[in-house]
């Protein structure tokens, strides 16, 4: 196997960005020490062997690799695959979109356009392991009574029999496609939860383990793995006919129950060894994106865990956040958005609103303050997706604002939506870094404000108690939701009161 070693001189003035995704808040890279292991960990969201830097400079290659920047230098060193370096593009912008085209070109398929035209509703943080057919219906009654956009709405874990019986579980959902029915006539779309793990003790296994379909371990028996539910096999992804019986699984929900499409959770790293027997020989890396690709025949779709296949029609949403100002929480979803789109995931969701790890909700000390930012800082990114019911939550005037916000994506939401047909085409980021959009203007270090496509400046309140904010409005007339005209560059404090989402269209010369 090929191995790799390589040392970078940073140039003056130079930031870099890429790796993973859960990283945004280490980015750019080049100001202190900061290192990564792209085979040891995906940090349970999407990754990819690129390195971008903002003088027009970049990294790839098609295995995964551990890089370190420090004093000035970066170092990339792996095995497997051709280390690409190269240079001479002048711009973050440049860079992206000469990679984009060379190593994941755009697949010219759109997912389905629901996804961005109108808030997602999770039933995960109301209904956690317990959904059924009675509370979903109820959920989205709700929704609509509060004044807020129908829209795609995910049935989450335990709707089913044990793990890889994907089939109702008939006592919680008697009558699913009378549900399924109901919820299309009030203007939702259906989604359902599943993972690439199957129960050991159910019909799915004992079909599964003799023909060969499941990961095994290093000794050829079949591997069993401990994940966040309990113990249980793995489908191996690399074996068409693995492929093909999930497949089949998926899609006779969808032409026995008029089931729209399927949020396919899991995948991470974690869950698979360097050593694991499979159909076709794979890394841990691999078997991520193995699974990953089983989504690609499903327009509505979402992941969470996902290596590579940027370029390609797949919805891929933060990891869980937590219902936290710092931290892994509010301030952590902006940076780890545009590293998203950096990494040349367009068609990206930020984590349930309010946070999306349910632990964070038992305490009973909701924030709520924190609800109605997180809900205005999902507004306008391509995607919005609700979780923990904000009418159960909240007061009147906080669950005033958080509706707001969700009317805010919707009217906005026919712009989202040209925005993704463009990324069809180009592959570019919809949520846009501000040194992407604007190379030479010292924004490179921003990370609490973005673009939505090349004209509207997107700059949330992510900080606690705050009602003023500075904003950096780069060259150009802006014109703010609130009236305002700004000449830029400048940076200006502005006044953000709680029900307030400050955002900027850049007005035509």
């Amino acid at each position: 196997m090929t191995k790799h070693n390589r040392e970078i001189r940073l140039l003056p003035g130079e930031y870099w960005w890429g790796g993973r995704a859960a990283d945004g808040k280490s980015m750019p890279y080049g100001l202190s020490p900061f290192g990564a292991d792209l085979a040891a960990s995906n940090e349970n969201n999407q990754a990819c062997p690129l390195l971008l830097s903002s003088k027009g400079r970049y990294v790839w290659c098609e295995e995964p690799f551990s890089f370190r920047f420090e004093d000035g230098v970066l170092t990339v060193s792996g095995e497997g695959g051709d280390l690409v370096f190269g240079e001479g593009h002048g711009t973050l912008r440049e860079a992206f979109r000469y990679v984009s085209r060379t190593f994941f070109p755009p697949v010219p398929i759109l997912p389905e356009e629901l996804l961005f035209s109108a808030p997602q509703y999770n039933l995960w943080i109301e209904l956690l392991y317990e959904p059924t057919q009675e509370k979903v219906l109820a959920y989205a009654k709700r929704v609509l009574a509060h004044g807020m956009p129908p829209g795609v709405i995910m049935i989450d874990d335990n709707w089913h029999e044990p793990y890889g019986n994907w089939r109702f579980h008939s006592g919680r959902f008697p009558d699913p496609k009378r549900m399924v029915e109901e919820l299309h006539a009030m203007g939702f779309q259906v989604m359902l939860w599943v993972c690439p793990f199957i129960s050991p003790d159910s019909m799915a296994f004992r079909k599964l383990e003799p023909e060969g379909l499941l990961l095994q371990d290093r000794e050829g028996k079949t591997a069993i793995r401990k994940w966040w539910n309990g113990h249980s096999a793995v489908l191996d992804c690399t074996n068409p006919k693995a492929v093909e019986w999930i497949h089949g699984q998926l899609d006779a929900l969808q032409a026995e129950y008029g089931i729209d499409g399927f949020k396919l959770d899991a995948g991470d790293l974690e869950f698979y060894e360097p050593d694991d027997r499979s159909h076709a020989p794979a890394t841990r890396n691999g078997h991520c994106e193995a699974w990953a690709k089983v989504g690609l025949k499903y327009r509505l779709n979402e992941y969470r865990a996902c290596w590579k296949l940027a370029g390609q029609p797949l919805v891929q949403r933060l990891k869980d956040k937590r219902h936290e100002w710092q931290g892994n929480g509010l301030d952590s979803v902006i940076p780890d958005g545009l590293a998203q789109g950096l990494l040349g995931y367009a068609y990206t969701c930020p984590d349930m609103i309010g946070g999306g790890e349910y632990s964070s909700f038992a305490t009973g000390r909701l924030d709520a303050e924190l609800f109605v930012r997180y809900a205005q800082c999902s507004a306008l990114f391509p995607m919005m997706q609700f979780s923990a019911a904000p009418w159960r939550v909240l007061n009147e005037e906080h669950l005033r604002y958080c509706v707001e916000a969700a009317r805010l994506h919707a009217r906005i939401g026919s712009e989202i939506v040209e925005l993704a047909r463009q990324a069809t085409v180009s592959g570019e980021p919809i949520l846009r870094h501000m040194a992407y959009e604007f190379p030479e203007e010292g924004l490179e270090t921003v990370q609490d404000q973005f673009m939505l496509g090349g004209s509207l400046l997107v700059a949330p309140v992510v900080e606690k108690g705050a009602r003023a904010r500075k904003v950096a409005f780069p060259a150009g007339t802006w014109e703010g939701d609130d009236g305002s005209v700004v000449a830029g560059p400048a940076i200006r404090e502005i006044d953000v009161p709680l029900g307030r989402l400050p955002y900027y269209r850049k007005l035509p010369i």
